[in-house]
């Protein structure tokens, strides 16, 4: 698979890819390559954690695109790929060279995907997008914060991960297929299709949803509370679960309550209720009550930090991270892949320095140490610590 993207949706997709097991190539500039390399602080080993955070698995092959000798390069590379994917400005990989119709030419059963913006298709055309510019675009950020005051962006690239695993999806049939596709995911609409329920509820109503903070629009109990040692996460998402809820909290009559008895009941009065949820729970600390909450079956969990989560979900016997050994950065600690099973089997290698395979790619394309000195000497490719 040959990697002409950069940045986040294009590189989540492709280090997704080589987590089960694709071998990925990854074509960047050489001098500068992914502009994830420069997006720090913090760097380890002189590299960005934004890049080392998506592209494990993979080798960097450093070519110049604007020079036509690197153009060819790129084309041969794409020539012999089951899967060719890149997120240039629409009309971007045509002028490269690598488009979807010059690399089909030459390999027929590729399946080439491009993550655009807006979509190759919408007015205008070729506008660009960033995962940030896509969560306003797409309603997202009007749904995400507290009820009063302004709209907040998601804490994660959140669409740009969407629509990465989107291409993932499509590139995987279209390899099963093995009949060669075309495939385009616009960050627009990657962004509007998470939202779901919430997308359907304004398709029902005619409405624009309302923020609703850390609650959720259509459940009650389903939110976050103060609790006398930190904040904890209930989803009482059924008339049962609220019940059981009740029970741990010593409040049964609430469950019998005609205002709180049902869901849609619950969300109707959702101002009364919670009030009365929010002052029981700040009676014990958050370990208390998701241990009590637990035992009865009702979904809970502390509000964590991201290292305490990290922390937490090793301690349960499972971690979420896997370590590496970087040619800069030593033993490196890489949040892991979250599927379970091919991946077990297949330790993740570090993600690649600029240009680190450079030289053994192009002696798989059949070039000889000769050309591929000359290639170095030109500019036209380069190689890491050379």
């Amino acid at each position: 698979m040959i990697d002409l993207s950069r940045v986040l949706a294009g590189p989540y997709c492709t280090m997704v890819l080589a987590d089960l097991g694709a071998e990925v190539i990854k074509v960047e500039r050489p001098g500068s390559g992914d502009e994830t390399r420069s997006w720090g602080p913090p760097f380890a080993g002189g590299e960005a954690a934004y890049y080392l955070s998506v592209n494990r698995g993979k080798r960097s092959c450093a070519i110049d695109l604007s020079q036509e000798e690197g153009r060819a390069l790129a084309l041969e590379l794409c020539a012999g790929a089951e899967a060719v994917i890149e997120n240039f400005k629409v009309g971007g990989a045509d002028r490269l060279g690598v488009g979807y119709e010059q690399v089909r030419e030459r390999n027929p059963a590729v399946v080439y995907c491009s993550i655009t913006g807006f979509g190759s298709r919408r007015e205008p055309p070729g506008r660009p997008g960033y995962d940030f510019v896509a969560q306003a675009e797409s309603g997202l950020m009007s749904i995400t914060g507290p009820a009063e005051g302004p709209p907040f962006k998601a804490g994660v690239a959140l669409v740009d991960v969407l629509a990465g695993l989107h291409a993932a999806v499509a590139i995987a049939a279209g390899i099963g297929a093995g009949a060669g596709a075309r495939i385009e995911v616009p960050l627009l609409d990657a962004g509007l299709a998470g939202l779901v329920n919430v997308a359907q509820n304004a398709l029902v109503t005619g409405r624009a949803p309302e923020r609703h903070g850390n609650a959720h629009p259509n459940i009650v109990p389903y939110q976050d509370f103060e609790t006398a040692s930190g904040r904890i996460a209930v989803a009482a998402a059924n008339d049962g679960l609220f019940a059981a809820m009740c029970r741990v909290l010593g409040t049964d009559e609430l469950a019998r309550d005609e205002r709180f008895a049902t869901n849609p009941a619950r969300v109707e009065n959702r101002a009364e209720l919670i009030p009365l949820l929010a002052e029981r729970l700040r009676e014990r600390p958050a370990e208390e009550w998701v241990e009590a909450l637990d035992g009865a079956g009702v979904p809970v969990g502390k509000v964590r930090s991201v290292p305490e989560a990290l922390a937490a979900a090793a301690a349960a016997g499972r971690p979420a991270t896997a370590t590496v050994e970087h040619p800069t950065a030593g033993a490196l600690e890489l949040v892991a892949s979250p599927i379970w099973g091919p991946t077990d089997a297949a330790p993740a290698t570090a993600p690649p320095l600029l240009g680190e395979h450079t030289e053994a790619v192009l002696r798989e394309l059949g070039r000889t140490d000769g050309e591929i000195a000359a290639l170095l000497e030109r500019g036209v490719a380069a190689q890491a610590g050379a």
